[in-house]
C-alpha cells in the first residue's frame, strides 16, 4: 500500500468528510465496487465509495468464488475477506446426466497456464481451490476491508443522478435519510476526477451511458438446502435432467444452495400448472438424486415462491465516449451464472483496470484523454480471461438447457467427452486459470465433431444394410448438428472476442 504523511491522510479524509471531494467516486459497494474502492486506495488514491444500503444483502447468487477468482482476491490483497465467513472449498464440477455421473476436478496449472496434471495420472483432489459462501457475509467481509482502509470514506446514500458540465462527469447527486422514522432526506453531491459506476445487474445508469440492456431468456430460483446429502463433497453439482437445469453447491457448515433454471416461456411452470413451485415439485424434484430429494421437498415446505434472480447476457462495451465516468462490473458485462464465473470476472478486471489506471501510468486522473486509451486497452487485455468465461457460460447453458433435437446431440457429445476424460482444459478454461480463447473455441468444436459421430452411429450402427439406407440422413443431420454449434458458439464467441 502507498504510504502517505499522517497529515496528508488527515486533510484527505476531511477533503472526503466534509467536502465530498475525492481522487475516485465509486457507486456500489458490491463485489466489484469494494474491490476496486481498495484496490485503487492502496495506490494512494482517495477514494469515496458510496453504497445506497450498507445492511447484509440477500442475494441468491455470487456465492461461488472460482480458483482464478481466489488468485485475483490475494492479488488485490482481500484474501482475508474468505476469512471467519464459514466458506467451503470447492475442487471442481459434479455432471449428473439421465443417470450418469462424472467428476471433474479442477487440474494444476502452471504460471505460464498450462494443465500440469494431464488425464490419466494420479491426481491430488485437494489442487486449486475455489470458495463458496453466503454472498452477504462475504460483502461484510469487503466492506469492512474499505471502511477499514485510510484512504476510503464510505457514505450510505442513494445516487440519483451524475453531474455534469460540458459533457463531463464531475461526480454524483445523492439522496441522503437523515432521520427514517421521519422519512426525512437531505440532497447532498460528490465530486472527483473519474466516478466509477458498479451498481450491478440492475444499474440506472447503463441505458443512458452505454445504450444497453441485458438479454433475460430465464431466471434462477433458489432454495437453502439444509444437511443435504450430496458425494462428491466440496464439488458444484449440475443435474441436467430431461426438462431442467439445477446447480448445487455448499455454501456453509449446513447449507447447500439449489439453483433451479426456469426459462421465461416455461409452459410446466404456468400458473395452470402450479406455477414455478409445481415446476420444481413435478419437473425437477424427480430428476434430481434420491439422497437430495428429501432436502428439497423440506425447503418447499414453507409454502413461498423461491428467491429468484435473472440469468442475464450482456456483452461488454468499449468505454471512451463520456469523459469523467466509466460502468463497470455487472453493470457493464455479465454471463449466464450457470458456471459461476461473475466473480472471477469482476476481481480480474479490478486487478487489470488498477493497473492501467494507477499513479504510474496515470498520474492525474483529470487526464481523460489517457483514461480514455487505458479504457480502450482495458476492453480487449481482459478479454483473454472473460471471453472465455462469458462464451462458456452461454454456450454450456444452450446444451445443458437444450429444447431442440440438435442441441440434445451436442448435450450428449458434450457429456461424453467429460467422460472420456477431456476436462482438464475444459475445467482450467472455465475456473479462470488459463486464459486462451482458442483452446476453448478447439474443445467445443472437437465435441460438436463427436456428438456428430454418436448420432451417426446410432442412425447407422448394427445393420450394413440399414446403415446404407440411412447414411444420408446422418449426412443431413450432421450438417445441421454442426450448424447449430457454429449458431450457438460463434456470436457469443466473436461479440465477447471483438
Amino acid at each position: 500500500m502507498a504510504s502517505k504523511p499522517k497529515s496528508a491522510l488527515d486533510h484527505e479524509r476531511t477533503r472526503r468528510e466534509q467536502h465530498h471531494e475525492a481522487d475516485i467516486v465509486v457507486i456500489g459497494a458490491g463485489v466489484f465496487g469494494c474491490a476496486a474502492a481498495f484496490s485503487f486506495a492502496n495506490q494512494g488514491r482517495s477514494v469515496i465509495l458510496l453504497e445506497r444500503w450498507l445492511h447484509e444483502p440477500d442475494r441468491i447468487v455470487g456465492e461461488l468464488l472460482q480458483p482464478g477468482g481466489v488468485a485475483a482476491l490475494k492479488k488485490l490483497g482481500l484474501a482475508k475477506c474468505l476469512e471467519g465467513i464459514d466458506a467451503i472449498p470447492c475442487y471442481g464440477y459434479h455432471v449428473l446426466y439421465r443417470g450418469d455421473d462424472v467428476a471433474i476436478p479442477y487440474p494444476t496449472v502452471s504460471p505460464e497456464g498450462n494443465v500440469v496434471v494431464t488425464r490419466g495420472e494420479k491426481r491430488d483432489r485437494r489442487g486449486p481451490e475455489g470458495r463458496a459462501f453466503h454472498h452477504g457475509r462475504f460483502i461484510m467481509q469487503l466492506r469492512k476491508a474499505c471502511h477499514e482502509h485510510p484512504n476510503i470514506t464510505v457514505f450510505e446514500t442513494e445516487v440519483t443522478d451524475l453531474v455534469q458540465k460540458g459533457g463531463e462527469v464531475l461526480g454524483v447527486k445523492t439522496r441522503t435519510t437523515t432521520d427514517k422514522e421521519k422519512n426525512l432526506r437531505k440532497e447532498e453531491a460528490f465530486f472527483a476526477p473519474l466516478t466509477i459506476v458498479a451498481d450491478g445487474y440492475a444499474s440506472k445508469f447503463r441505458q443512458p451511458l452505454l445504450n444497453k440492456t441485458p438479454i433475460v431468456k430465464s431466471k434462477f430460483y433458489a432454495l437453502e438446502l439444509i444437511d443435504c446429502d450430496f458425494p462428491p463433497q466440496y464439488y458444484g453439482h449440475v443435474c441436467i435432467g430431461d426438462a431442467s437445469v439445477v446447480l448445487l453447491y455448499q455454501i456453509g457448515t449446513r447449507e447447500t444452495r439449489a439453483l433451479i433454471d426456469v426459462p421465461l416461456d416455461c409452459a410446466a411452470a404456468s400458473p395452470q400448472n402450479g406455477g414455478v413451485r409445481g415446476y420444481i415439485q413435478n419437473v425437477v424434484l424427480p430428476a434430481l438424486p434420491k439422497s437430495v430429494q428429501p432436502s428439497v421437498v423440506k425447503a418447499l415446505a414453507d409454502g413461498k415462491i423461491p428467491k429468484s434472480m435473472p440469468n442475464s447476457w450482456l456483452p461488454p462495451t468499449k468505454q471512451t465516449t463520456t469523459p469523467g465516468v466509466l460502468v463497470l462490473g455487472d453493470a457493464h458485462n455479465m454471463r449466464h451464472p450457470l458456471t459461476g464465473g461473475g466473480m472471477t470476472v469482476a476481481f480480474n478486471d479490478v486487478v487489470v483496470l488498477s493497473y492501467l489506471l494507477s499513479p504510474e501510468q496515470i498520474p492525474n486522473l483529470s487526464d481523460h484523454g489517457a483514461v480514455s486509451s487505458a479504457m480502450s486497452t482495458f476492453h480487449y487485455r481482459r478479454k483473454s480471461l472473460t471471453s472465455i468465461i462469458n462464451v462458456l457460460a452461454q454456450a454450456l447453458y444452450s446444451l445443458f438447457a437444450a429444447n431442440d433435437w440438435q442441441l440434445r446431440a451436442l448435450q450428449r457429445g458434450c457429456f461424453r467427452y467429460f467422460q472420456m476424460g477431456r476436462t482438464d482444459e475444459p475445467v482450467a478454461l472455465m475456473g479462470g486459470m488459463m486464459q486462451r480463447p482458442l483452446v476453448l473455441a478447439r474443445h467445443f468444436f472437437t465435441v460438436a465433431f463427436l456428438a456428430i459421430w454418436m448420432n451417426t452411429v446410432e442412425l447407422c450402427g448394427g445393420n450394413v444394410v440399414l446403415g446404407a439406407v440411412m447414411l444420408p440422413l446422418a449426412v443431413v443431420q450432421a450438417v445441421m448438428i454442426l450448424w447449430k454449434a457454429c449458431v450457438v458458439f460463434l456470436p457469443v464467441f466473436g461479440t465477447e472476442l471483438w
